[in-house]
């Protein structure tokens, strides 16, 4: 799984592993901290949120026309120091007031737009280390590896916010409002530890930098190996992608704003037994320990590889079943924690994933990316559709007013086996999207647009989570099934257009 790939790809992996813990641990508490601390309805919070989200994929536009003029490493480094302050900034507890709302927008947009100057072209510079030919053939399997290093960062980010909101709570005595800006503070942290990774291994990735009059040379010698006719069929079939993904990011990001909502006012707050093992995050490095245990049992060549990841799966499930012995009582289950279940089946599918694409590429029947991509919207609406059956005959979501502020009901107690179960489906659908479109843009872009390519997949990106409000403006105001409903209908419609159009997509890949 791991052998055979540039090793830049692990250096710029484990960059975008410390930015991607920093965003997650804010963007688990954020759409909460709205509602709290301003007393916002739910669709302006949504709106806020979305806004944000939107800027955040947006960006990567600009980030990466700039970087095709300067070169993506520099855009990478000074992406990195903007976030840093707008994160300092959203640090700071200036309470509930106008000041404070301004502030909270200011450090959004610097957040938005430092994101937007490196996280693009740290995906490009990943992308160039695939131009070697010893390496082409691993184009796909690369993103996928980099895609599961992201969410390892977004794995431990809920707990991480919800465990550093807790200690200033109970340890510094901060009021709930005020302990949120320390969640927010951990990005400071991880941002730091991301640009020293960069620095520390820039060596092996260096010469995808670009920048230098001699890479804008080589890429103009690539360029001129197309006609404009096949530049235009490429640009074509990116921009018929770039349509599809804003429904699935639409649908796929309402994990923190509707599917959110649901697990604050309609799933049960306590979990016991093995139920209540799944929200200790240490639980599931345990079962990622044990499943890349297992692959590496039947992968590694020599006998004492072998015997090592033995051991490590022995060690993982003796780990898990002393867990077992010591449960007591029900655990608490919050709202946010259930954001770690995302990224925790990333990172244990993600060897699936590829074992399964390589066995069938083995056999020359692997589907192409844009394929790949119209299933992963079939998987989606399976899983919007698995919310809606389930939640005919729940009531519409429900507010009081206290001190002249809507606060949320808690009206149900629906087990958090839906939301679990919810979420591994989008997870498969998410493998099947995300990393692959990636690799599609990558590969298929014309080197002239590269940067600007991926910029795009940013945009259609930020249109989708500009959309996410719409799970916020129907919330409490429509049957939940009819909420889910939408999601469900958009991913089947996006689906079908791209059947519809297979043949020119997967024509622009050869």
């Amino acid at each position: 799984m791991f052998k055979g790939h540039p090793k830049g790809l692990y250096a710029l992996a484990l960059a975008n592993t410390g930015e991607r813990f920093g965003y997650y641990t804010m963007i688990a508490v954020f759409a909460l901290f709205l509602r709290a601390n301003f007393g916002l309805e739910p669709g302006t919070a949504g709106v806020i949120y979305s806004t944000f989200l939107a800027l955040v994929y947006f960006l990567p536009l600009v980030g990466g026309i700039l970087a095709d003029k300067f070169g993506f490493g520099k855009m990478v480094t000074t992406g990195i120091l903007v976030m840093f302050f707008g994160y300092l900034l959203l640090s700071l507890p200036l309470g509930s007031g106008t000041p404070a709302l301004l502030g909270m927008m200011a450090a959004l947009l610097f957040i938005s737009l430092g994101t937007g100057l490196f996280k693009g072209n740290l995906q490009v510079m990943v992308g160039d280390l695939y131009n070697d030919p010893q390496y082409a053939a691993k184009r796909d399997s690369g993103f996928s590896i980099f895609y599961m290093a992201i969410n390892i960062g977004a794995l431990f980010a809920p707990t991480a916010a919800l465990a550093i909101k807790k200690w200033a709570e109970t340890s510094l005595g901060f009021a709930g409002n005020d302990a949120y800006h320390f969640s927010f503070a951990v990005a400071c942290v991880s941002l730091i530890v991301s640009i020293a990774i960069y620095y520390v291994f820039r060596k092996t990735f260096i010469h995808v930098e670009g920048g230098s009059k001699k890479d804008k040379k080589a890429a103009a010698v690539v360029e001129d190996n197309l006609t404009p006719a096949q530049t235009k069929s490429r640009l074509v079939a990116l921009f018929m992608v770039f349509g599809v993904v804003i429904f699935f990011w639409m649908a796929f990001h309402q994990n923190g704003l509707s599917l959110t909502y649901f697990a604050d006012e309609f799933t049960a707050q306590s979990a016991d037994g093995i139920l209540g093992m799944s929200f200790n995050v240490w639980n599931l490095v345990a079962i990622v320990f044990a499943v890349y245990g297992l692959f590496s049992v039947f992968q590694s060549s020599t006998a004492k590889g072998k015997w090592i990841s033995t051991g490590v799966v022995a060690a993982a499930i003796a780990f898990l079943v002393w867990q077992y012995t010591q449960i007591s009582g029900s655990v608490e289950v919050k709202a946010p924690i259930f954001q770690q279940f995302n990224p925790f089946y990333v990172v244990a599918l993600t060897p699936v994933s590829l074992a399964i694409f390589g066995a069938l590429a083995k056999k020359g029947k692997e589907p192409s990316a844009p394929r790949k991509i119209a299933y992963g919207m079939l998987v989606a609406a399976s899983a919007y559709a698995l919310m809606l059956f389930f939640s005919i005959g729940l009531p519409v979501p429900q507010t009081e007013i206290v001190d002249g502020n809507p606060v949320a009901l808690h009206v149900a107690d629906v087990t958090p086996n839906l939301l679990i179960g919810t979420y591994l489906i989008l997870t498969f659908g998410e493998l099947l999207l995300s990393p692959m479109g990636i690799s599609f843009v990558s590969k298929v872009a014309p080197p002239k647009y590269k940067g600007m390519m991926m910029g795009c997949w940013f945009v259609a990106t930020a249109i989708g989570n500009f959309l996410v409000q719409v799970g916020g403006l129907l919330w409490g105001k429509t049957p939940l099934w009819v909420v889910w409903g939408v999601f469900l209908a958009l991913c089947v419609i996006s689906a079908a257009f791209m059947f519809a159009m297979m043949k020119k997509l997967e024509a622009a890949t050869k």
